[in-house]
């Protein structure tokens, strides 16, 4: 292990393994660098290494922010470099990526740091931590110590971090796999254990440190707990009503699905006032103050101390009893002014699954036994709405009911085998989303990941962007493989905000997730999620998913409420294809 002055890993050894990181373009060679670097960490500093492999100071979950904007940073670099704030941002102008710039302004003046991952990572969490009066000069006086203290490669992964933007090129299955490949056997079996336990936790640091303190037997007890989100269950799509029947055993359960935000509704009565309910997204976040309403609604309505419930949170309209449009529902997505919009946005939450109550999880009871429970613990319909749904057997009366969903305007329906346990992080047939379709043509959306762009030209040269390249996402090889590229749905006013999105994920070189033979003007590690129409899908040697999609246009942008592993995945798209009237069995994309 290399050591700093006897205090475990040097942050100077993490980062050089950041470094490399960086500049790797195989997932093998990925998961190969962070073997090695896990192999010198010790049980003291696993979670502090496994957060900052996420860019992260704590879990994902916990709402811990920086409070420091980019100026801000400039302004930290500039004083740890003695020079004018003026020239910092004209070389962040120049180079797109502020460490970057620090590596270079640090090289010119170099210095030899001794400091450990720990002691970096509770200055770090120190700057978050910082508060009242004075807390901006105090968090940058913080930052400012620590850019001077490093060496370059260490000052240019650093700021990196309260930017938000570390530019690993990691997913949390690859850092799984490393982990495996370090301290366990490699195998299969190992992994599915790793990845069991995070989906339950989704706490990366907490499973590192089970791991090294007391093996895989410890990793294996780590159960559900009240506010640490578990990862949703994700549904699979098939667009044909009889082979879906069939699919699920020939008797369903079908509920509504609705076009709205994923919510994860916490309560512990336990907690003091004020904590006992916490909120998350599907990708984590926390979302407790963002819907205050809904906050009320699980306290008011939920009959239990303890519960975990999964849900859909949708605007609502009381005056005409309509739920809004998505757009106006991510509208609610805000820090400031939340009771003003509250007010004009008021929200519902369809409740659709029950994971956990009063101490018990409920991941493993059969789906039915968990839809008795949730209606027998939230009561009444003023906030959160239970979702009870139907079992069918019959293929004309699911399609009739789908026919009704679609006539009221919802997506479809999410139809699930009877028995099914809840599994986290999963996504699979035992839960299938019927959405819009037509034989032999799809009128779905599919929701894409940015793998790069071209610049614009003629009208588009003035906006930077005139085309996009996307994919969807590979699970078993966790990687994004291209499917088109787009040149058209949006305004100008989008395209720009394309470039805007963009500008922090733009990489030098093909991020190492991303396969693709076609090469585009800017390579973006793939963090943004886009939802897109196309006539059909059609079978292509071009792109590395083994698809094209006939004239793609985007919808909307939904990365506010989707990760890209949540995008629709490669066998997603080829149970599309196949259900496109007269279309051969699926092509081998590789």
């Amino acid at each position: 292990m290399t050591a700093s002055n006897g205090h475990g890993l040097a942050f100077r050894t993490l980062t050089e393994a950041f470094e490399q990181l960086e500049h790797t373009s195989s997932r093998k060679q990925l998961t190969t660098i962070l073997a090695d670097l896990l192999r010198q960490v010790d049980a003291d500093a696993i979670s502090e290494v496994a957060y900052l492999l996420q860019g992260r100071v704590a879990p994902l979950y916990e709402p811990i922010e920086f409070g420091l904007g980019e100026r801000s940073i400039e302004k930290a670099v500039a004083e740890a470099f003695a020079i004018d704030p003026a020239e910092v941002r004209r070389h962040y102008a120049r180079v797109g990526d502020l460490g970057l710039v620090v590596g270079e302004l640090a090289a010119a003046s170099p210095r030899t740091s001794d400091r450990s991952v720990r002691d970096v990572f509770a200055q770090l969490r120190g700057i978050a931590d910082i508060g009242g009066a004075g807390s901006g000069e105090r968090k940058l006086a913080v930052l400012r110590a620590l850019l001077g203290d490093l060496d370059p490669i260490s000052a240019k992964h650093l700021v990196r971090i309260p930017l938000g933007n570390s530019r690993l090129g990691v997913g949390d299955a690859t850092v799984l796999a490393a982990i495996n490949e370090a301290r366990l056997s490699g195998l299969k079996a190992d992994q599915v254990v790793l990845e069991d336990a995070y989906n339950r936790t989704s706490d990366l640091g907490l499973l590192g440190a089970t791991l090294w303190t007391e093996g895989l037997d410890g990793v294996r007890k780590l159960q559900v707990t009240v506010g640490r989100p578990i990862r949703p269950q994700l549904a699979e799509r098939l667009p044909d009503v009889p082979s879906l029947l069939d699919k699920l055993g020939g008797r369903a359960h079908a509920q509504s699905k609705f076009d709205g935000i994923r919510v994860q509704l916490h309560l512990d009565r336990g907690q003091p006032e004020g904590e006992q309910v916490r909120l998350f997204s599907r990708s984590l976040e926390s979302m407790t103050s963002m819907f205050p309403e809904l906050v009320d609604g699980v306290l008011q309505q939920v009959q239990a101390q303890t519960a975990i419930l999964d849900s859909e949170a949708l605007a609502f309209n009381p005056a005409s009893e309509e739920f809004l449009p998505f757009q106006e529902t991510t509208r609610r997505r805000r820090k400031h002014g939340v009771g003003d919009l509250a007010t004009e946005l008021p929200l519902k939450a369809m409740v659709f699954d029950v994971m956990y109550r009063d101490g018990q999880a409920l991941l493993d009871r059969p789906l039915l036994d968990r839809i008795q429970l949730l209606t027998e613990m939230v009561r009444g319909t003023d906030v959160l709405q239970p979702e009870a749904g139907v079992i069918v057997d019959d293929p004309e009366r699911l399609d009739e009911m789908f026919a009704d969903a679609l006539e009221r305007g919802l997506e479809g329906l999410v139809v699930k085998r009877v028995d099914s346990p809840y599994q986290a992080g999963a996504r699979n047939f035992n839960w299938v989303k019927l959405k819009r379709h037509s034989r032999g043509a799809l009128e779905d959306t599919i929701d894409c990941v940015l793998l790069g762009y071209f610049v614009g030209r003629g009208k588009r040269a003035d906006l930077g962007v005139g085309a996009l390249l996307v994919g969807v996402y590979d699970a078993a090889a966790d990687e994004f493989k291209s499917v088109t590229k787009i040149g058209t749905g949006l305004s100008d006013e989008q395209w720009r905000e394309v470039g805007e999105r963009a500008a922090p994920y733009r990489a030098e070189q093909r991020p190492a997730r991303v396969s693709s033979r076609i090469i585009p003007s800017v390579w973006l590690e793939p963090q943004i999620v886009v939802e897109v129409l196309a006539d059909e899908i059609t079978s292509s040697p071009n792109h590395t998913a083994g698809y094209a999609l006939r004239f793609p246009r985007v919808i909307r942008f939904r990365d506010a409420d989707k990760r890209p592993e949540d995008a629709t995945t490669l066998a997603e798209l080829i149970e599309l294809y196949q259900a496109q009237r007269g279309q051969p069995s699926a092509p081998d994309p590789t």
